[in-house]
């Protein structure tokens, strides 16, 4: 063989590596610019094969989505039952609302009292929050059998209600600090205290997490991946 064509073969063959490892530093550059500017649709699709791929994330999300479910029918079963929301009803109307739901929280109140309006605020507020429990308003110059047969003297007066029977009450704002200026998750701890809120459940929150925790570990394989593969 020609000496001087093979030594120009062996030119050309450095000359083609050196191309190709200049191609391959330049397309890692240009994806490394769109991984950074997140803009690289590919990636983001590669990105979702492997999260759909992933056993435990697919366990994870079907379990979530059953819960989810499960919680959307129970909202929607108190919802029925008047939850949700803080209602006016009238003295003909309280014996039902308060004996068909499990906890009810009523405040009797005058139109014309500023610190009622205070507690009218707050309630509202705490409705939609806790839609397990039922939240009521009863005018108290309209109710004069219950006032009596409650013994409220005083106004505002919140009463407690666990499976229809009266259990505690606020009267004023004596639980509240005595001032006018108590803050909403002020009055929620108190009513917590007294069993008539509930917590958000600790395994719910660890199921929140555990199931945050795998997305995050299955992104980071996927990114890992995507380096190996460059």
């Amino acid at each position: 063989m020609d000496p001087d064509a093979v030594k120009s073969t062996l030119s050309n063959l450095a000359f083609g590596n050196v191309m190709a490892a200049a191609a391959r530093n330049y397309q890692k550059e240009v994806l490394a610019n769109e991984k950074a500017q997140g803009s690289n649709p590919v990636n983001e699709e590669v990105d979702l094969d492997e999260l759909m791929d992933d056993p435990e994330l697919e366990r994870l999300h079907a379990d979530r989505i059953a819960a989810l479910k499960r919680e959307v029918e129970k909202r929607e079963s108190f919802k029925r039952q008047g939850h949700g929301e803080y209602r006016e009803v009238s003295e003909g109307d309280f014996l039902g609302e308060v004996t068909r739901s499990e906890k009810v929280i009523c405040h009797f109140y005058h139109k014309e009292f500023y610190r009622c309006k205070i507690m009218d605020k707050h309630l509202k507020t705490l409705a939609p929050r806790h839609v397990d429990t039922k939240f009521i308003k009863v005018d108290a110059e309209n109710a004069p059998f219950f006032v009596t047969k409650l013994a409220i003297k005083t106004l505002p007066c919140v009463v407690l209600f666990s499976k229809g029977v009266a259990m505690d009450r606020l009267v004023g704002f004596q639980d509240l600090g005595t001032k006018d200026d108590f803050t909403t998750n002020k009055l929620e701890n108190v009513l917590l205290k007294k069993g008539m809120l509930s917590k958000k459940k600790k395994e719910e929150d660890d199921e929140d997490a555990e199931y945050q925790e795998s997305i995050r570990r299955s992104v980071r394989s996927s990114e890992n991946l995507d380096s190996d593969s460059d």
